[in-house]
């Protein structure tokens, strides 16, 4: 392979503004790396949406191609960790945030950021879940390590529609949990249900603007995509040492909240952090989605797009329009 060229959604930004469009890439364009990466399959997320549209907080390098995730084929290695041929997921890291991403045909990557695909996933597969099956695993994880287990009652997850959300609410129905899964999409309640959920709430039945430090105890646990009025209501919402594992601030930085449901009922929050997620946790979560949590689902999460219809994408996210996944075929 020698400076082959492929397609790519490259961001610029001049005296003009900020745009992104496809175009064409070379591997001299790639950043520095152990990993060649023939990609299969990229997917669009939140954060990708803003390093799209020349958001600071996430990319402040031009140009560039945004792409958090990516899986595909190792095409050349310089890593005894891998070889050529092997298949492999990319997610986190700096990728897709001021270092090329993977909405692109090659990205390279250290070989430190990779993970092996497990034998019964495939790179499609592995994109349906992302960044989000990982952030969802990671905070199922979270529950089940500080002791919420099915039998100590409902678990909420809101903003459910989501990719976080959707994936979260099906593995924890797999696991036998009851699940209370909040939309603001009434059409999303169907699929839903067929993950796995017990019962559909609205918003409105996690926002709670009252000065009240706590709320009547319902959630035993809860998966927090949101954060802002929604974790604060959630959170004085808990059972007794009940669990929130928290990984979203769509709705906000700030939490409304006093000490007292932290003294008083001697409740958790978890942060979740998947973007520098440890390796052993990386490698036993993708062992995990693809056997034992995998989603008999997986397909129905999945919006299949290519490079040219970033844009519409990457407007419905941003106004909140997109349910499950989407993923990207790095074509033009």
């Amino acid at each position: 392979m020698t400076n082959v060229s492929f397609p790519c959604y490259l961001v610029t930004k001049d005296a003009a503004g900020i745009r992104g469009a496809v175009a064409t890439c070379s591997e001299s364009d790639l950043p520095a790396g152990e990993l060649l990466i023939r990609v299969a399959y990229s997917s669009l997320n939140f954060k990708d949406a803003l390093s799209a549209t020349g958001n600071p907080a996430v990319t402040r390098k031009f140009p560039h191609v945004p792409g958090i995730d990516a899986a595909g084929i190792v095409e050349r290695s310089d890593s005894p960790l891998f070889q050529a041929g092997d298949a492999v997921v990319v997610t986190g890291f700096d990728q897709g945030q001021n270092t090329w991403g993977g909405m692109a045909g090659y990205v390279r990557v250290p070989a430190a950021w990779a993970v092996k695909l497990p034998s019964n996933l495939t790179p499609r597969d592995a994109m349906i879940y992302g960044t989000a099956g990982l952030t969802a695993a990671q905070c199922v994880e979270a529950l089940v390590a500080r002791g919420v287990t099915p039998a100590s009652g409902e678990v909420v997850v809101t903003g459910a529609s989501g990719g976080v959300g959707s994936i979260a609410v099906g593995i924890l129905a797999k696991l036998g949990y009851t699940v209370a899964a909040v939309s603001g999409k009434p059409d999303a309640s169907e699929l839903l249900k067929r993950l796995g959920a017990t019962t559909i709430l609205t918003r409105a039945d996690v926002v709670d603007e009252s000065p009240k430090p706590l709320l009547a105890a319902r959630f035993a646990g809860a998966v927090d995509t949101v954060g802002g009025r929604t974790l604060g209501t959630v959170l004085r919402s808990l059972k007794r040492a009940g669990v929130c594992a928290a990984c979203g601030l769509v709705g906000g930085v700030e939490i409304p909240i006093t000490v007292m449901p932290f003294i008083l009922r001697g409740i958790d929050l978890a942060g979740i952090d998947s973007v520098e997620c440890p390796m052993e946790q990386r490698v036993r979560i993708w062992n995990n989605l693809a056997d034992a949590w995998r989603l008999p689902l997986l397909a129905d999460l999945a919006q299949e797009i290519t490079l040219r219809d970033v844009p519409a994408q990457v407007d419905r996210i941003l106004q909140g329009g997109v349910t499950g996944r989407v993923i990207i075929r790095p074509e033009a």
